[in-house]
């Protein structure tokens, strides 16, 4: 296919319109082909790929959406926009989440679907580029930290300078966000990188053990110990040492803690004589430590003490931006973990469900479902009904039944839409534009 001129194709049951939407879009050099027949349509699209197909919502035999359904059951990840006459914002929703690219309400402005066009074909564009840095390098952890939005940049740019020090790191934000990861490698990046990194969850240990686990145990030092036990502390002697979910840690051990982070030596339990020790801490935690110093459930000068660097992860939907790459990662990686073949295909349909739930477990939830989706997949691409939650959408809320109620055109919601996103973030058309996935000046020209 010559990428100069992308290949459309348009199916509407009136010949008069499918003539005048072939000569205007020729104007724009597209290459094109129309057909008033569902049937003929779903046989050329089984014969030769098209960029994107430009489909009537309302025609005999065979609906808009049954044609699309049909398209994505041979080419699963083909971009579909919809027209009709008859729109409303149900049909407009539910076009969107059963796999269309864009909606358009006829009448419309030819500029309209120009724009339209132009949008679909950009989106695709991006996703490719986006598989064809996934596959450089299938094992890089630096991928999983790539990002386009501005909090996550924000925070690799922060850890990136606090990687080059030795000062203790507290990483904040809420499960699942990928606060080990981020650990991980901040130690592979500094000059520790040699050392090992050692990591144990907090909230795991036995309260009883807690100490002996911390800072070693001498033999005889209580009843289950018949040899000495070197401490996590020892083991990441010259490395780093990774103390997650620290807001679970015992009040009383939090002391003992303190002293060995400031004098540099722990002293194992049943033992007389200190231990000098070379590590870098990092901690963790998705609890804000602050109230629970408040609350007198952590000490104030532990808090301080790990609060040197502050690192907050932000979850998945402030960063929305970055779905697309990591999904691309993400999949790649549980391929090869479940000897699965690469490359891993993910339908358009699939793509569009990622981008609008919600994630209330961020990047852990995105990754277990993914994992579940490709280990039980019998496709060779992922489709919507491979993904467990996937009829647990959002749902589209009171601004939509209201903006029924008041009888809003799609327009006015969209107009809505962008001011909200504008209002978002903090009036930076810039990121506003990216979000909405259209350049600034279109962005200009809709808001007038």
């Amino acid at each position: 296919m010559n990428t100069e001129q992308p290949r459309l194709l348009v199916v509407d049951d009136d010949p008069g319109i499918v003539d005048y939407l072939l000569d205007m879009l020729r104007q724009e050099n597209y290459s094109v082909a129309g057909y008033t027949g569902t049937a003929e349509a779903l046989d050329a699209i089984a014969a030769e790929p098209f960029d994107l197909v430009i489909s009537d919502v309302e025609m005999p035999g065979m609906r808009g959406l049954e044609l699309m359904a049909a398209i994505h059951r041979q080419r699963p990840e083909q971009l579909v926009l919809l027209m009709t006459a008859f729109g409303s914002i149900d049909l407009a929703m539910q076009s969107v989440r059963a796999g269309a690219c864009e909606f358009l309400t006829k009448p419309f402005r030819i500029e309209d679907l120009y724009t339209a066009v132009k949008r679909a074909l950009q989106n695709r564009q991006m996703r490719r580029t986006a598989v064809r840095i996934g596959s450089a390098n299938v094992d890089s952890d630096d991928r999983v930290f790539t990002a386009h939005s501005p909090r996550m940049r924000q925070m690799i740019t922060l850890a990136k300078r606090a990687a080059a020090v030795n000062s203790t790191i507290l990483l904040t934000g809420e499960s699942g966000t990928g606060k080990s990861a981020v650990a991980r490698w901040i130690h592979e990046s500094s000059p520790r990188r040699q050392g090992p990194f050692v990591s144990v969850n907090c909230a795991a240990l036995p309260q009883t053990l807690v100490e002996s686990e911390l800072f070693g145990a001498r033999k005889g030092a209580y009843t289950d110990a018949r040899q000495d036990r070197p401490g996590l502390f020892v083991q990441a002697d010259s490395g780093t040492l990774f103390l997650d979910e620290i807001a679970e840690l015992p009040l009383e051990i939090q002391p003992k803690l303190l002293q060995a982070l400031e004098s540099g030596k722990i002293r194992a339990l049943g033992d007389t004589q200190e231990t000098a020790v070379n590590i870098r801490l990092i901690a963790a935690t998705h609890q804000p430590l602050a109230q629970r110093v408040n609350e007198r459930l952590f000490r104030a000068d532990l808090y301080h003490r790990l609060n040197v660097i502050n690192l907050e992860i932000p979850s998945l939907r402030e960063r929305k931006e970055d779905l697309d790459d990591l999904v691309d990662t993400l999949s790649r990686r549980i391929s090869v973990s479940l000897g699965k073949a690469l490359p891993v295909n993910i339908s358009a349909e699939v793509l569009r469900w990622i981008r609008a739930y919600h994630w209330p477990g961020n990047v852990r939830e995105l990754a277990n479902t993914l994992e579940r989706a490709i280990a039980l997949t019998e496709h060779d691409t992922l489709l919507l009904e491979d993904l467990a939650q996937a009829s647990r959408l959002p749902e589209s809320g009171d601004f939509l039944q209201n903006a029924m109620a008041q009888g809003w055109t799609l327009e006015d919601v969209e107009r809505a839409y962008m001011r909200h996103v504008l209002d978002v973030t903090g009036g930076n058309k810039i990121q506003a534009a990216r979000i909405l996935g259209m350049d600034r000046s279109t962005l200009y020209r809709k808001l007038g």
